[in-house]
């Protein structure tokens, strides 16, 4: 099991004016484990295969990210943003599942 550092995207809601709420991306770092690492390449209808891990990350967890964790949508893994799929609640860590790459939407 290696040790993890990195950054996990949160989207938060914000009101930016009176009754309209608009979502933006903050991040937060966390300790943790990297408890599984595995990749495939997924063959699809585009010229290059897609690449999908299915790691498992064990963090530990501050009060920001237990009263926040529905909100999480990426984690920072080698030099990449991937998409996380699940959360569990394991006191006092989360359990973070990622699968593919995180698409970012721009404005």
């Amino acid at each position: 099991m290696s040790k993890f550092f990195g950054a996990i995207g949160y989207s938060v809601s914000e009101e930016t004016a009176p009754g309209v709420w608009t979502d933006h991306i903050v991040e937060h770092n966390h300790y943790g484990d990297v408890n599984r690492s595995k990749a495939q390449h997924e063959t699809g209808t585009s010229l290059n295969d897609n690449l999908n891990i299915s790691n498992e990350f064990s963090i530990i967890a501050d009060p920001f990210a237990y009263e926040n964790f529905q909100n999480m949508r990426y984690i920072v893994f080698m030099g990449a943003k991937w998409k996380i799929t699940s959360v569990e609640v394991q006191y006092p860590r989360l359990i973070l599942t990622v699968g593919g790459v995180y698409n970012e939407q721009t404005t």
